[in-house]
């Protein structure tokens, strides 16, 4: 009975503790949520104005009349888009080259945080440091240039992939995590019941590193995706041109009326209806993927936020 009295009354006081932290709202929180919601009014606007404009008749965008809401609903800027070949072939490419820089973006962070997250690695500090070098340092665009050249792969598939695959800040924070979260004791058991370190990473670390699995992976499939300066820097060929730079392309190449390069495409939208419409074919194909990567995300991103 004792011990039951004693619970009820640290429950008690544990919802009394919750009910005055709820009614202590000062002045400071309200400012602190005013300027989080304008954070996220600086981008949820100009992402609703774009989808407007997209969706609007080519009068009431010229106009300058649409804000938030289309206007003279239209469908003609992205019947232009679905109809143009280099568009769709982009798209699939660059869904293809995400999905492949994203798996061995992973694999590289994975093999390069775990060994230096365990203390039995001898000399584990100075390998850090040279991996995390590069971090700092850049050696430039016409180096980068020639590198690429002599290693054969310029104007190539891998020019797009291999560069970008190792991130010293992913690993770092894959490092991080592995240190905090998986215990050497745990390893250790492992050994003892013949497990080798292959074996342990597949059947141990790595189902329980789920959440900066996610996040990483976001991170690398987000970077690849709106990535196009290698694009433009490396490649020659059209078949290697990507969903981002064929964007940039048309904003480059936009005139005051129709063409914007299309192939093959009789265009009846205006170059800035267009342009709205292509964003939008860019942009929600990544967003799709948060919704299911949400849950693992939120949990990454709190890594060492909060210590129980």
């Amino acid at each position: 009975m004792a011990k039951k009295r004693n619970e009820d009354v640290r429950e008690t006081e544990v919802k009394s503790d919750g009910m005055r932290a709820i009614n202590k709202f000062r002045v400071s929180d309200a400012v602190i949520m005013a300027i989080i919601i304008l954070l996220c009014l600086t981008c949820v606007l100009p992402f609703l104005h774009l989808g407007a404009k997209s969706l609007s008749s080519d009068s009431f965008v010229l106009a300058k009349q649409v804000y938030l809401w289309p206007k003279g609903w239209s469908f003609n800027a992205y019947t232009a888009v679905f109809q143009d070949g280099r568009m769709v072939r982009a798209l699939f490419f660059t869904v293809y080259v995400t999905l492949l820089f994203t798996i061995l973006g992973m694999l590289v962070c994975t093999c390069a945080a775990y060994p230096l997250s365990r203390r039995r690695l001898k000399g584990r500090s100075f390998l850090t440091f040279l991996l995390m070098f590069p971090m700092y340092f850049s050696a430039g665009l016409i180096p980068t240039f020639l590198l690429f050249r002599d290693l054969n792969i310029y104007d190539t598939i891998w020019v797009l992939i291999l560069p970008l695959i190792y991130s010293p800040y992913n690993m770092l924070i894959m490092k991080t995590y592995l240190q905090s979260n998986i215990p050497a004791s745990l390893e250790e058991s492992a050994f003892l019941d013949g497990a080798s370190n292959l074996q342990i990473l597949g059947k141990i670390v790595l189902p329980l590193s789920k959440p900066i699995i996610a996040t990483l992976s976001l991170f690398y499939a987000v970077g690849r995706w709106n990535a196009f300066s290698d694009n433009l820097y490396f490649t020659k060929r059209d078949d290697l041109k990507m969903l981002q730079y064929m964007l940039y392309q048309l904003v480059q190449s936009a005139g005051d009326k129709q063409s914007a390069g299309l192939e093959g495409v009789t265009v009846t939208a205006t170059a800035e209806t267009l342009s709205a419409a292509m964003i939008m074919f860019a942009t929600i194909p990544i967003l799709c993927v948060y919704p299911f990567a949400q849950r693992y995300f939120v949990t990454g991103v709190m890594i060492g936020a909060v210590k129980e």
